[in-house]
């Protein structure tokens, strides 16, 4: 009994095969090709040139965490005029004028957090 289902899956599952081939032949080429030749440097728990200096468990300031998300919030409200500028011609007057509603819900946003001092770092 043949299940027609199946054979539209049959694709998927023979990319899925082929691309863990692919990878595993990489990772397997990579590891034979590459030189192990492990230094004081490479096992030093930092490769940035210099030792740590303090803990890594310190406080940071909350201007960090405001900064970035202050940044993630601007980020996904422009990431909605993608969408929006692709489907204006749909949209029609009523589409176009509740963006620039929110853009200027936005743009006051931004200005009240920027006279706030919130983006200084200082």
């Amino acid at each position: 009994m043949s299940n027609p289902l199946v054979y539209d899956y049959l694709p998927i599952l023979v990319f899925l095969a082929i691309a863990a081939v692919v990878s595993a032949g990489m990772l397997i080429a990579s590891y034979l090709a590459a030189t192990h030749t492990p230094d004081s440097e490479k096992l030093s728990p930092y490769e940035c040139g210099f030792e740590p200096f303090s803990d890594a468990r310190t406080k940071f300031d909350v201007r960090y965490y405001l900064v970035s998300i202050l940044f993630i919030i601007f980020d996904l409200e422009v990431a909605f005029l993608f969408p929006w500028a692709v489907t204006l011609g749909d949209l029609g007057q009523f589409g176009f004028w509740s963006m620039m509603i929110f853009l200027a819900v936005l743009t006051i946003g931004f200005v009240y957090e920027w006279k706030k001092g919130a983006l200084e770092w200082e």
